[in-house]
């Protein structure tokens, strides 16, 4: 089932304020109500989830000039520890938020937050780090996921490589050597996108990775750190590098570059983000390909959603939007494309007819 809600909300109440009849059903009234939201961010330090809150921001004022109400989002930073950020949301529990947005260090701790925020009747839409299945059936119609299966982004990793001329066997041998670069451990992103990209390539060409798979905590810094090693350890016996996310595939270039090596000559490498100075890369073919984590759809979603629990509705339990392959700069255009809705059942079906699981 497919909806435009941008265009209902504006329609509904550019009707009603013509009509001067929005009266105060649904706690919305003409002159407008304000709404405080608590968002809570794993931590600023990531380039996608700044591209995230800061477009959630810009559109939640988008939405207000349309609607005449008030949205007040206050951020918090988890700092990527879990505890900090259980207690930020559980002060806008205190302070009474109307909502909550929440972007969880650990998703699967989300438990004792949706039961907290029930009890204070605060519906919750998490985003970009996908809950367990019992998360979302605790408070049903008022809490629900917002974001891209992480499946699909390792999929299409893995289908980038594939579909090079070599399938990225640069030496030759028929097997392709790679160093994996995952983002924090127990992240559900970050398993699903090393699982789906190896299994994916598989299908094309027989793989072998180059020691342990490497914990990058998603930081820059520390993907130019573990590929600066893996260079100096493995030399030209490295083929491919997979990184979870475009920040540490970019310090993975940095090394790369710095090891006198040349990207798509003599290795490739495939992140997962789109970032500007991935498509930038890509442009100048100093970057294989990346995918992208639609930052700016999610969260033109999740500002939607977050109206219509605002106004009373219950929602499905999942909204969700694709990645998209970018192998080109043109490939990474934004422009709002319709989400897709699920339930529970739904999702577990598909899940065993795509994956087996």
């Amino acid at each position: 089932m497919f909806k435009n809600i941008k265009r209902i909300i504006v329609g509904f109440f550019v009707l009603a304020l013509s009509l001067g009849t929005l009266g105060s059903t649904n706690h919305v009234q003409a002159e407008g109500e304000t709404y405080e939201i608590g968002v809570a961010i794993y931590q600023y330090n990531d380039n996608f989830m700044t591209l995230f809150r800061n477009e959630l921001e810009v559109y939640f004022k988008e939405l207000s000039e349309a609607d005449g109400n008030t949205y007040n989002l206050e951020f918090q930073d988890g700092k990527n520890d879990q505890a900090t950020q259980t207690e930020q949301l559980n002060n806008f529990i205190a302070q009474g938020k109307d909502l909550l947005i929440a972007n969880l260090v650990d998703p699967t701790g989300a438990d004792q937050i949706i039961l907290s925020a029930q009890s204070a009747d605060i519906p919750v839409v998490l985003i970009n780090r996908e809950p367990d299945v019992a998360t979302l059936e605790l408070w049903p119609g008022k809490t629900t996921y917002v974001g891209v299966d992480a499946r699909q982004s390792g999929v299409y990793q893995g289908e980038i490589i594939a579909e090079l001329d070599n399938s990225g066997d640069i030496n030759g041998d028929g097997v392709v050597n790679y160093l994996m670069i995952m983002g924090d451990a127990g992240n559900v992103d970050a398993e699903q996108r090393t699982q789906f990209s190896i299994e994916t390539l598989n299908e094309t060409i027989e793989t072998e990775s180059l020691g342990e798979h490497q914990r990058g905590n998603w930081d820059q810094a520390k993907g130019q750190e573990i590929a600066a090693n893996a260079l100096s350890q493995y030399g030209e016996d490295l083929e491919v590098i997979f990184s979870n996310n475009d920040g540490m595939a970019l310090g993975a270039v940095q090394a790369i570059n710095g090891a006198g090596r040349v990207v798509n000559e003599d290795i490739y490498i495939v992140g997962v983000d789109a970032l500007p100075e991935v498509v930038e890369l890509l442009e100048q073919d100093q970057f294989t390909g990346t995918v992208l984590n639609d930052h700016f759809n999610q969260s033109h979603t999740a500002a939607e959603v977050a109206i219509m629990l605002l106004t009373g509705e219950e929602v499905a339990p999942y909204f969700w939007h694709d990645y998209i392959k970018v192998m080109a700069p043109e490939d990474a255009e934004l422009t709002r494309l319709d989400y897709r809705m699920e339930t529970i059942e739904e999702y577990q079906t598909r899940l065993q007819e795509a994956y087996g699981e």
